[in-house]
This record gives C-alpha cells, structure tokens and sequence, in this order.
C-alpha cells in the first residue's frame, strides 16, 4: 500500500455519498507497500480502505481481482471484497484513477514472524489455493518469469547506481534461473504471488485476513510457496535466515497440499527466480519512484542478498 494520488477530503465525501456507509469522519494515506494509493477511512458506519489503482495494475485486470475475491470470500477464505454502490457499481473513478472500496478486516501483520504465525501463514497459504482451484478466470503472471529480463534490461546499467558491480551479477544468476525455470512442469493454479507478512493480517498466532491481490494470477502453486518463503524467513535486510520459520510455513502448506517430488526438487530455483523478480522490481522502484509520492521504498539488495540461501552457486 501506499499513496501516489492524493484525494481531498472533500473529494472522499463525495465519492462515499455513491455508497450506503455512513460519513467520512477521518481518512489517513497508508505508506506501506509500493503499487497502489490507499486511504484508511473511518465513517459513522464503520471502517473502510479506499484503494486508487496506480502503476502495474491495468484498469482492464481488475474485474479478475474482483471475481477472486469474491470466490474466496465465498469459500470462507479471509479476503476483503470490493463493496459496491448503490447502482451495483464495485469499480469507480476517483482523481482520474480506477478505484474501489473494500472491506476493512481486522488485524494487523508482523515485522517479526515467529515459527508459530508461519505456520499459520502457510495453512492459509494452502487454504486459499485449493479453493481457487475452481476458480474459472485465468490471468497471466504480469511479473512472471517472463518479464524479468526485459525489466532487467530496462533497468540497465542504472543498477550499479545501487551496488557497483550489480547489473553483471543480476545478469548471469537471470540467466542461470531461467535457463532452469520449470515452467512446464508442476501444478498450476490460482495464486497470490505476493503472501509477504504485510499481506497477511493477524491476531496472534491466528490469520484474519489476507490482503492485497493485485498480483494474482494462474501460474505454479510451488512458485507461490517459494515468494512466501523468501518474504517470511528472512529479516527485513536479508541477511538473517530463520530456517525455523521457513520450515513451519512449509509445514502449515503441506497440511492442505503437499508438494510433489518435482516441486520439492524445484523449489530451490523457483526461490531464486523470487529472490530476483523482487530484487528487479525493487530496483525499477527505487531508481523511479517520485520525490513527492508518499510511499516507503524498498532496499533492492535485500532481496539480492536473500539469493545466497537457495542457489549459493550463482553468486560465485
């Protein structure tokens, strides 16, 4: 989350007259996160997130987010649906942007997991993929293997401007991922594709939401455990590995879903290639963000550093 657009309050109590929830009485921007803008509004009725689409995601996609969250919610999962307006309306316009009001869930996410919350993590993790398997919409991985090197070339030698000597490195560890990358082989479905402990909203040691689905898509269920092991057992710098969290996110996976032999075998690139999408996104994010936009900027080298864990040998 975070605020690139910014919406008087003026304007907020206009676009919440469209809807049956009561009166702006507060909105606060959120900085978190690095895609979309988002307000956390309070009203008479109650609490709400205001999110403007920004960035990577197309107008065009989000009907697709929609729909899923929608399934899921139907299936029990803890996701938030878009709230729709009195003309049934669930995707507005707001200071240009496309934009929708959401369901406020409670909790709140870690900084810190322990093996306990992981373990939570990965059931949910596991929960959400086997009620999106009848999901009937298909999306491709906007940031999937496939975009990562025209991003890295579109990053180009600017790299270096973050760590002398990084465009090289990136280059040939991409180069060695990819030529790995077993996209043709294991199970595919709906997934999240950004289950990063600020996605995840808890209570405890116990799930109540999970959140922010804008990059889902159909593609490899293990390439979706694997961006949520790089994201949970690691410190923020990427230099501390906790491999009890990592292993209890695994465990709480594997109690709805098992990973095959092949996944198993797989799953230390499929970790690489996250530690490299991440660090590539990152990258372009750092180099491009606006001095003004109110948004909390990523380290990219923390992600880099992340690599050494599942495939040592590409950083010889």
């Amino acid at each position: 989350m975070a605020v690139y657009t910014h919406v008087s309050a003026e304007a907020l109590a206009a676009f919440l007259a469209r809807y049956d929830v009561g009166e702006l009485v507060s909105a606060k921007g959120i900085a978190e996160g690095v895609e979309n803008s988002n307000y956390l509004l309070d009203t008479t009725q109650g609490r709400f997130i205001l999110t403007l689409y920004e960035r990577r995601v197309a107008a065009g996609d989000l009907p697709y987010f929609l729909a899923l969250l929608d399934h899921l919610a139907g299936r029990g999962a803890p996701v938030p649906p878009a709230i729709a307006d009195r003309q049934g309306v669930a995707i507005q316009e707001l200071e240009g942007r496309p934009a929708c009001l959401i369901r406020f869930l409670p909790g709140v996410s870690v900084s810190h997991p322990t093996p306990a919350q992981a373990l939570a993590a990965g059931r949910s993790l596991g929960a959400l993929h086997r009620a999106a398997v009848d999901f009937p919409l298909r999306r491709a991985n906007s940031m999937g293997a496939a975009s990562w090197q025209p991003l890295f070339e579109r990053c180009g030698r600017s790299l270096d401007r973050i760590a002398p000597g990084l465009h090289d490195a990136i280059g040939a560890a991409l180069d060695r991922v990819l030529a790995d990358w077993p996209d043709r082989y294991g199970q595919r479905t709906t997934i999240h594709a950004d289950l990063f402990p600020d996605n995840v909203l808890m209570r405890g040691d116990e799930v109540t939401g999970l959140i922010d689905f804008y990059f889902a898509c159909t593609d490899l269920r293990a390439y979706d455990l694997a961006v949520a092991h790089t994201a949970w057992s690691f410190d923020a710098t990427g230099r501390q590995h906790d491999a009890a969290v990592g292993d209890a996110l695994m465990r709480g996976y594997g109690e709805h879903a098992a990973l095959s032999s092949y996944e198993r075998k797989a799953f230390p690139t499929l970790a690489a290639g996250a530690c490299l999408r991440f660090t590539l996104s990152r990258a372009w994010d750092w180099l491009n963000t606006p001095a003004d936009a109110l948004v909390t900027r990523k380290d990219p080298l923390a992600y880099w550093r992340r690599l050494s864990a599942y495939r040592p040998e590409l950083l010889a």
